[in-house]
């Protein structure tokens, strides 16, 4: 009997990619997407979808019962995407901005784990994968509430991972650097929606940022498309020593070795001259 795994924000990107990568590999995959329109597409596809919204506790609680009915109380497998970035200097960021990113990126996630990990118990086994990034353990200018937000999903991952150790439930992190995604996108509409660019002192710097955002294809020479995560992921689902830690894209493997050679100081320097 295949697997059942849930995976969020498979609208675009790496979920959607992940979606379609695990259905072909027999995975029961049930995919959830924010808005009806793209639930309607991927069930096009082929795909079972469902809504989902994240920063919706209503939509969380339905969701739940929805994925518990759909695999008859038999999930095996959790993998937590659906997030967005907000950029801006903090200071700039007001605290109900900042409150935002979190009920997405983190309090989200938090509601609906804790809801689905009954199934995993019941059944004696399961798997939850957290689709982190590299801003969860370095920091970069500007991209304050979303470092915020991932560097609590990596505190939060190993705690659950200590707390889950004597169990058949295991938890991993996935560390992307730079992916081909609608990430830049999203976070232009969300510094232009939520940032007073004008009147700020960082203006200038904002230019740069703007400029990045905006700019088409791929962010960098070292960006890797959305199917890069495919692997690692199905290592963390089918591995019987799942990592706790997968780094992918060479800008985290790098930047995770130096951040254990350098001291702070030095690092510092590295990131402000790289953003």
């Amino acid at each position: 009997m295949p697997k059942s795994v849930l995976i969020t924000g498979c609208s675009t990107g790496i979920g959607y990619t992940c979606a379609h990568a695990l259905k072909a590999a027999g995975y029961d995959v049930i995919a959830s997407c924010r808005h009806p329109d793209d639930v309607a597409r991927l069930e096009k596809e082929g795909l079972r979808c469902i809504a989902l919204d994240l920063a919706n506790s209503e939509s969380i609680v339905q969701a739940v019962a929805q994925v518990t009915e759909l695999t008859d109380g038999k999930l095996y497998g959790l993998f937590n995407n659906g997030a967005y970035g907000q950029p801006g200097a903090l200071e700039d960021l007001s605290t109900d901005v900042m409150r935002q990113q979190f009920e997405s990126n983190f309090f989200g996630w938090h509601h609906l784990t804790t809801a689905l990990l009954p199934l995993m118990r019941a059944q004696g086994e399961g798997r939850i994968v957290q689709n982190s990034s590299i801003l969860g353990f370095v920091a970069l200018r500007y991209r304050g509430a979303y470092n915020a937000s991932k560097f609590a999903i990596e505190g939060w991952s190993d705690t659950l991972r200590l707390e889950l150790a004597n169990t058949n439930i295991h938890i991993s992190l996935i560390e992307p650097g730079p992916i081909e995604s609608a990430f830049r996108a999203n976070a232009l509409k969300a510094i232009e929606a939520n940032v007073d660019i004008d009147n700020s002192v960082h203006r200038e710097d904002y230019q740069t940022q703007l400029s990045r955002l905006a700019k088409p294809g791929k962010s960098g020479k070292f960006t890797l498309p959305a199917d890069a995560i495919v692997a690692p992921l199905r290592h963390a689902l089918e591995s019987p020593k799942p990592k706790a830690r997968y780094r992918v894209t060479t800008p985290t493997k790098f930047s995770a070795v130096l951040k254990r050679l350098l001291s702070t100081r030095q690092l510092d320097k590295v990131l402000l001259s790289n953003d």
